[in-house]
């Protein structure tokens, strides 16, 4: 309910804040554990909604591997960034061939669960990086549940 405002939800956001947070004139790529159009409603009277590209649950997927019902629903690391390369201005350009790699690898990942009926061992041992100290992660684990794609620090 923080996305709207304040006038429509008493945990609304201020657009101040809102506009702090998103900015009013750049794109926000939005990775969303529900269904994208939520988010949408939430946010259509805000500044720069217009820049909102939200991947979200699209009900698709069976009894596959984590790594790939993320990848079904287009919610996986290589999709979110192919979308900012996508979306930035000026980087669909010079990022093309970056772009291919991620969808390379996402053919890559799929084909391996189907062959193995588990993800790969580099999704399953993937952890983030503090970017802070670019030291291993200290505050964030990997998770065999979501191919460590939707787990977030503290």
């Amino acid at each position: 309910m923080r996305l709207q405002d304040p006038t429509q939800h008493p945990h609304g956001m201020p657009d101040e804040d809102f506009d702090s947070v998103f900015t009013t004139d750049k794109p926000v790529i939005f990775a969303f554990h529900g269904y994208p159009a939520l988010v949408h409603q939430l946010a259509y009277r805000r500044n720069n909604h217009h820049n909102f590209h939200v991947r979200g649950f699209k009900e698709k997927g069976t009894t596959t591997t984590p790594f790939d019902m993320l990848m079904l629903n287009d919610l996986d690391r290589y999709r979110l960034a192919m979308d900012v390369i996508r979306h930035v201005p000026g980087l669909g350009e010079r990022y093309a061939g970056l772009a291919q790699h991620f969808d390379d690898e996402r053919a890559r990942h799929r084909a391996f669960a189907y062959e193995h009926g588990i993800d790969s061992p580099d999704v399953l041992g993937w952890n983030w990086i503090d970017p802070r100290d670019g030291g291993p992660e200290t505050f964030i684990t990997d998770s065999l549940d979501t191919g460590a794609d939707s787990v977030l620090g503290a």
